[in-house]
Order: structure tokens, then C-alpha cells, then sequence
């Protein structure tokens, strides 16, 4: 009897443990490297869990940001070179429940487009890496500069990742087309700084505009001005929302704030359809907003016409 109840609870203990692995369920222990590093390094601090009462005392400033994009739990833990002590790179794993709140919490600490070829998507330079796989953030800071071992290192614990979730599918929304490269971010709430635009995606564009610089010697010039191009930033934006009910509604409180604040222009093109709002947000600059399905869709601070609208007719092609 003992036998055959020991059996039962070993075949019960391989299957849940077969289940964890199997979908991405690890203790964050597990992917901290103790004993595979780099040859001349040794951990001298941690692994310290820490969780949404204990986020605090590690990293004060940063938590709230944190936890409103639904941090779970962390481990944090110190390397420290051999040779020369001074010489460290501290790792810190974040739980963020989901790969879209992983997204974008990496999409708020990356500076610029320098992919290290990690995870679904990373930042490398001189002294920090960064990545996202699944569920988890990754952060890696190194005293001194060493992109290669921060890179050997960020490797290592992707592969430890069994998370295999994949990207959010809004990031595939975007137009390709004069997108700034890793400029795509995530907002849990007050998307554009509107608390009625909830959660969404931004991703800024360039525009190549015509400016005339005058010019003092104007013997020099026929005209008098020298006409130059410069390149300008504007967005695209997708705010979400739980059904087409809840996009029309916020459509209809910014046309009500743009009616006070800023400007509506009654021309709209046809091509958007009747569910769209066109004019000049009092912060964002010119705006085009289109509602479909339970999303806005949004262009905001285009100084071009025809770059704004091409662009939002490609995204509005894009969102199914």
C-alpha cells in the first residue's frame, strides 16, 4: 500500500514538474547563473528575491513604474571580477506577469535602437544590457564597459527562459514605413497623457520638412532665403479599450476637450470613415483620431498633411 502511494505521488510530482517547465513556470531562482559564468567571476551578493512589499528598498524611485506594469516579483544579485574588485555587473530578473507588460516596462528603459539579437527584443551598450523574454525583463548593469560580456551573459539567461510567449501583436500594427527604429512603447494608462485614452502603443515617425532660413546677405541668395530640410518627429498611437462602445465613448471626450482646448476641423477625408475626429490638440500639435473596432487609432504632431494621413490609412489597414 505504502508502495503504491509513494508511486502515485512520484507520478504526480513528474507530471507537475514536467507541466512547469513545459509552460514557462520557473523559480526566478533558476534562471540567476551561479555556477556557468564567465571564467574569472564569482557572485558575491544574492540572489535576493524581492517582492511587491519589498521592491522599495531596492530600487525607491523606480517601483511605481514598476508596479503599473504589473510586477509580480524580482532577483537581484552582484558578480564581482577576480582580479579587480571594483569591477561588478549586477543582474536583476523582473516577473511581470505577461509578455505585454515585460514589453513594456523594456520599452520605457531603452534609450535607442541597439538590439543585441536577445530575446524577443534588447538594448545593449558600454555598460548595460537589457532584454525581454516572455514574462520577464532582464537588466544587466556593469560598472565598467564590456557590451561583449554583458551580451554573453544576457545569452546565458535567455536561455533559461522557457517562456516562449510571443511579442504582443499590436507592435505589428505599426507602418514600417518612416518608423523611428525602437521607438514603439507601451503605456499601461494616460496614453498621450490623456487619463481617457487609457492603456496603448506610441510609435514615433520622421518627416523630412522644407524650412527657409534667411539669410542676411541677401545679395548672395536670388530670392533672399535659403531653403533647407529638416527632419521632424510626429506619433502614431493605438489606444485599446474593452469593446467598440468604450472607443466611441473616449472618442466623443476628446472631441468634446478638442471643442474647449484646441481646434476641430470639419474636413474630415473620406477615406477614414465617419467614426473620425480631425484638428489641433492644444499639446500634441495636429491631430487625426479613428475609431475601429475597440481601438483608437491616432496621428498627433505631423507638420505635413498627406504624412499623417498616409500613415494612418496604412495602420488602420494594418489593425484587424
Amino acid at each position: 500500500m505504502f508502495h503504491r502511494k509513494f508511486t502515485i505521488l512520484f507520478i504526480l510530482t513528474g507530471i507537475i514538474g514536467w507541466y512547469g517547465i513545459s509552460s514557462g513556470v520557473i523559480d526566478l531562482e533558476s534562471l540567476v547563473p551561479t555556477e556557468e559564468i564567465p571564467e574569472g567571476w564569482a557572485l558575491i551578493e544574492g540572489p535576493q528575491i524581492y517582492t511587491k512589499k519589498t521592491l522599495f528598498e531596492h530600487i525607491d524611485g523606480q517601483a511605481e513604474l514598476f508596479f503599473k506594469y504589473g510586477f509580480q516579483k524580482s532577483i537581484f544579485a552582484i558578480y564581482q571580477n577576480l582580479k579587480v574588485q571594483e569591477n561588478q555587473i549586477e543582474l536583476d530578473i523582473y516577473d511581470m506577469g505577461n509578455v505585454l507588460h515585460a514589453f513594456g516596462i523594456f520599452s520605457r528603459f531603452r534609450s535607442e535602437d541597439r538590439p543585441m539579437g536577445v530575446g524577443l527584443d534588447s538594448f545593449l551598450d558600454g555598460s548595460s544590457a537589457l532584454f525581454y523574454k516572455g514574462k520577464y525583463f532582464v537588466m544587466l548593469y556593469a560598472t565598467e564597459p564590456n557590451p561583449s560580456l554583458l551580451k554573453e551573459w544576457a545569452m546565458k539567461i535567455s536561455l533559461r527562459i522557457l517562456d516562449h510567449s510571443a511579442l504582443p501583436k499590436e507592435i505589428g500594427y505599426f507602418p514600417k514605413n518612416g518608423l523611428k527604429p525602437g521607438s514603439i512603447q507601451y503605456f499601461p494608462e494616460g496614453l498621450l497623457g490623456y487619463q481617457f485614452l487609457k492603456r496603448g502603443f506610441q510609435g514615433t515617425y520622421i518627416e523630412k520638412v522644407e524650412v527657409k532660413d534667411e539669410v542676411e546677405d541677401k545679395a548672395k541668395v536670388k530670392d533672399g532665403d535659403e531653403t533647407k530640410t529638416e527632419t521632424k518627429e510626429f506619433h502614431l498611437f493605438l489606444a485599446i479599450f474593452k469593446n467598440s462602445q468604450e472607443a466611441m465613448k473616449a472618442l466623443r471626450i476628446y472631441r468634446d476637450d478638442l471643442f474647449k482646448k484646441g481646434k476641430i476641423d470639419i474636413a474630415i477625408p473620406t477615406q477614414l470613415g465617419a467614426n473620425a475626429l480631425k484638428g489641433e490638440d492644444p499639446y500634441q500639435g495636429k491631430v487625426i483620431t479613428v475609431q475601429k473596432g475597440p481601438y483608437l487609432l491616432g496621428v498627433v504632431g505631423f507638420e505635413k498633411e498627406k504624412d499623417g494621413e498616409d500613415r494612418l490609412v496604412e495602420f488602420m489597414k494594418n489593425v484587424r
